[in-house]
């Protein structure tokens, strides 16, 4: 606690974690929140200081020809924010710079040193729990700003700033536009790439073995599986070979089913008996304490959450004081964390399944997060996660009994388990077979009682569960009571679950867990992968990126090479290597100490010997490939050449500035968006090619224009097409979805043509009324001077017949979706906004609940019930959703917005000063749309 008198500033990153802090500083403290960075390079050039503008840097936002000196602003929607917290430090005679104690927080602390400019002694304040005890002690224990930290964040931004503008600016010219690169986003990417790359040179087998029950002379039955037959061993899966289909080894007994069913006949004439019973006992010990990644891949598998989903979640509950600190790498916990757990231990469990001694667990990640702690519950002793469920939200409460159990099982015994293996011997006419049996039991729980660890492998999961085996001793005779031939088909690897590919980045040492969230978001954003279920599949577009990247610039998207870049970062955090002499060798490859490769596959071996001397830097790689590049050759993939039927040309994929088709010969197809690429084939392409085929064949033609009429299948789904490509008058209609493209007929096309239907003027408000149909699916819309409004048709109704009564019954109804018709009452109200000052509100939205702050909306998670929404919830989306350059409210005209703002505030603000406000917000409004889809150079780093 200050001393008396006294009154210090402490600055937070969000609202909810400055309420929680708050709590236990009392009234001497100023909590106050920066909501996230206030200060960034330059989303592009437009956004760069006048006095840079001429710079041929300017783009980058870096000045790449003197040690690489970042340009920062701060960005519109910030300046407000941070005049308040200027306003703030006035009054207060020490600066408490208290965000998070990673790279991230450390460089928001020193960007807010340098924006504030303070004139009163700055402490960093620093814990890795929201705790009365962890703030006292913080307070005893300040130091200042970590330079290195600092310097390696800053490094890491300009790093993903370099690589983003100039690689995304090559793929917008060679692939298509939009399109982004990034120094760990490209190798998630190229990981996914591989993996499909796998599964279409995979090739299947089908073989067959058998499987009996057998029975004791108790009469117990248990299940037995044939192992070999006069010595030759009957294969399983992974005795094939992936990529030809074919056995490895032709002394195993590859079994038909003709040859399978034939065995089983002989075989269930055999005699049988044990021939040896096998016990092997074993110990499973528990998992140490969660790290970032694999709390990530664990809630994916359990909980089913999104990484993304998950830090958004762990962050509420740091921030509210539940969990430490959820960005480390490290799986150590304090020792008042051990007590408190193996107290815990005893209490709950029994002192039986408390381990003997404190169980300590070394981090097995290279370079681990400089955050000290694993993640685990806060304080000591531990809250019980029965008693927080009436605290804690619905995906709150889960995760946290997650972490709480993971917590608590880390010191809990071993579990003793016992493996049974009993081998059967059947003699046949002369021949001999071999049958095994495989059982485990659990002898002591230990861990076990508290929590079982997840699996990305069913099949795996199935194998580690308990199977109990009768008592059985060698030589003990048997019966078979059944004997089963089965079928199996070996399938082609899995697809990386969000789970999975967490995993091998880290274990690759790829990029840090606490960015993989937002990696495996963007990469989805870019249209690079979309989901099939919880599999991530890429896209077409995905490998025509991949294989430019690897064929001209392959170091940027090689595995080892991408986590050298990790440890050189590590060094410059630590003070051990500077950073512009690393920037500068990577950039102009003039640094003789940075491992550079002209291949992928030279890095991608674990021999670190396999490194080749520096080369080229980025810049001149670039330049030196620009004219290079052929993106025709980069954007084609091959399929094959039918055999049989009219059209036997080669069948290519082909990556165009609009997505991917198919091509053979003059023939051309578009490939639906969720049809994964490993799915493609001859027969598949055929079959599209014959749809588009049919297409190009005309229903009929315009009796009004005399142009034919065509029902084509295109990347967004079905469509009527009036006229040729280049035809004048060519026009094209949506069919709706669901709609069978067979049932379509000339007369019905036709109709469709009509849209947009003009149906009429209302008789007493005189407004037009159409009907058409838009993204969203049919709609009716009145005209209002410039103003729109609009309903969706329902389906008990069609677009092509309704009528001017219905369409205005219709528009007389309160909007369900977008628009500014009469909202809904809001679902619930929440306190005021530190922020804007205005209530928080959850509202319906076309897409789902929503919060909005007057400023920010933020999209509720899906499966978080309204009513478990608090206002800590609240803020901590809006607070993330606005970190993020999140969803604006739209602003009214300038006019309106400058009437509204002062009416509002009451004071003496003039119509220009309110207008230049709206005007500022618009501005920084439309710079976001752009730089969402119309510069690559933007949005071309994983984090952004």
């Amino acid at each position: 606690m200050s001393a008396k008198g006294r009154k210090a500033l402490v600055i937070v990153e969000s609202p909810a974690k400055a309420k929680t802090i708050a709590k236990y500083l009392g009234a001497g403290y100023q909590v106050e929140a920066s909501i996230g960075h206030i200060r960034d390079l330059p989303g592009g050039k437009k956004e760069i200081p006048e006095q840079f503008k001429s710079e041929p840097w300017a783009y980058l936002g870096v000045d790449v020809d003197h040690d690489f000196e970042p340009v920062y602003i701060v960005p519109a929607e910030k300046k407000k924010q941070v005049s308040h917290l200027k306003a703030a430090l006035k009054d207060a005679d020490e600066l408490y710079l208290a965000t998070d104690e990673d790279r991230e927080g450390e460089a928001i602390s020193w960007h807010l040193h340098e924006v504030l400019k303070p004139k009163v002694p700055v402490k960093r304040l620093v814990f890795h729990e929201i705790t009365r005890e962890a703030i006292q002690h913080a307070l005893t224990t300040t130091r200042q700003i970590d330079q290195g930290m600092v310097k390696a964040q800053e490094t890491r931004r300009i790093l993903d700033r370099l690589y983003g503008f100039d690689v995304s600016n090559l793929l917008w010219r060679k692939v298509a536009p939009k399109l982004s690169a990034g120094r760990v986003q490209s190798v998630a990417v190229r990981l996914i790439v591989d993996r499909e790359r796998d599964r279409m040179a995979f090739r299947s087998a089908t073989y067959f073995d058998l499987d009996g029950i057998f029975s004791t002379l108790k009469k117990v039955n248990f299940n037995a599986a044939l192992m070999s037959v006069d010595g030759a061993k009957i294969p399983s899966g992974k005795d094939f070979d992936s990529s030809t289909g074919k056995i490895k080894d032709p002394k195993m007994l590859l079994l038909d089913a003709s040859s399978a069913e034939a065995l089983r006949k002989k075989l269930e004439k055999a005699e049988y008996r044990v021939a040896s019973v096998e016990v092997k006992p074993f110990v499973e010990r528990p998992k140490p304490p969660f790290t970032t990644s694999t709390l990530q891949q664990e809630a994916n598998r359990k909980l089913g959450f999104t990484a993304k989903q998950t830090m958004r979640t762990a962050q509420s509950l740091y921030e509210n004081g539940y969990i430490t600190y959820m960005r480390t790498d490290s799986t150590t916990m304090a020792k008042v964390a051990i007590d408190a757990a193996r107290d815990l231990v005893e209490t709950q469990y029994g002192k039986d399944f408390l381990h003997p001694t404190e169980r300590t667990y070394a981090s097995k990640v290279k370079n681990a997060q400089e955050a000290h702690e694993a993640i685990r519950p806060a304080g000591h002793p531990f809250q019980l996660p029965e008693k927080l469920r009436g605290e804690l939200d619905y995906d709150g409460f889960r995760l946290f009994e997650m972490i709480w159990k993971r917590t608590i099982a880390s010191q809990m015994a071993d579990a003793r388990k016992k493996r049974v293996i009993v081998t059967i011997e059947g003699k046949f006419d002369g021949g001999q077979a071999i049958f095994q049996a495989s059982g485990t039991s659990i002898e002591f729980e230990g861990f076990l009682r508290a929590y079982v660890e997840g699996s990305d492998d069913p099949e795996a999961e199935l194998a580690e569960k308990e199977r109990l085996l009768p008592d059985l001793a060698a030589q003990e005779l048997l019966t078979l009571s059944k004997l089963d031939s089965v079928s199996h088909t070996t399938q082609p690897p899995a697809r990386f679950t969000e789970a999975s590919l967490t995993q091998a980045l880290e274990e690759r040492g790829i990029g840090r867990p606490s960015t993989y969230a937002s990696i495996i978001e963007t990469i989805q954003y870019r249209d690079y992968v979309f989901k099939k279920g919880n599999a991530l599949v890429p896209s077409w577009t995905a490998f025509a990126v991949i294989r430019l990247l690897e064929e001209h610039l392959g170091k940027l998207v090689n595995y080892q090479f991408t986590a050298q870049m990790e440890d050189h970062l590590d060094e410059i955090s630590r003070n051990e290597r500077g950073n512009s002499d690393y920037l500068r060798g990577f950039y102009f490859g003039d640094d003789s100490s940075i491992e550079t490769i002209t291949t992928t596959a030279a890095l991608d071996s674990k021999d670190p010997t396999s490194a080749a001397p520096a080369i080229a830097g980025l810049r001149p790689l670039l330049a030196s490939k620009i004219n290079e590049i052929d993106p025709r050759v980069a954007c084609s993939y091959p399929v094959g050449a039918p055999t049989t039927g009219d059209y036997r040309e080669d069948i290519v994929v082909r990556v165009g500035r609009y997505g991917p088709f198919l091509e053979q010969g003059t023939r051309k197809a578009s490939i639906p968006q969720d049809l994964a690429p490993d799915e493609i084939n001859i027969e598949s392409a055929l079959e599209l090619l014959t749809k588009q085929a049919a297409g190009d064949a005309p229903l009929g033609t315009d009796p009004e224009t005399g142009m034919n009429i065509y029902v084509k299948v295109g990347r967004y789904g079905p469509y009527i097409q009036r006229g040729e490509p280049d035809e004048e008058g060519r026009k094209n209609a949506s069919l709706p979805k669901g709609l069978p493209i067979e049932s379509v007929d000339l007369p019905m096309a036709l109709k469709f043509l009509t849209l947009p239907r003009e149906l009429g003027v209302h008789p007493t408000e005189n407004y037009k009324v159409v009907a058409n149909i838009g993204p969203f699916g049919p709609y009716v819309m009145k005209t209002v001077g410039k103003d729109k409004d609009y309903r969706s048709i329902p389906k008990d109704q069609n677009v092509l017949d309704i009528d001017l009564e219905q369409a205005i019954a219709l528009l007389s109804q309160p909007k369900a979706g977008r628009g500014r018709a009469e909202p809904k009452p809001p679902l619930k109200t929440f306190d005021e906004s530190p922020v804007t000052g205005k209530p928080i509100q959850l509202l319906e939205g076309k897409y789902g609940p929503y919060l909005a702050d007057g400023e920010t909306n933020a999209s509720l998670p899906k499966d978080m019930p309204i009513e478990n929404v608090t206002t800590e919830i609240a803020l901590a989306l809006l607070a993330e959703r606005a970190a993020a350059g999140g969803s604006k409210k739209k602003k009214v005209s300038k006019k309106r917005g400058a009437t509204s703002a002062a009416t509002a505030k009451k004071k003496k603000a003039t119509t220009k000063t309110a207008t230049a406000k709206t005007a500022t917000k618009k501005a920084t409004k439309k710079k976001a749309a752009k730089k969402k889809s119309a510069s690559a150079k933007a949005n071309s780093t994983e984090d952004e």
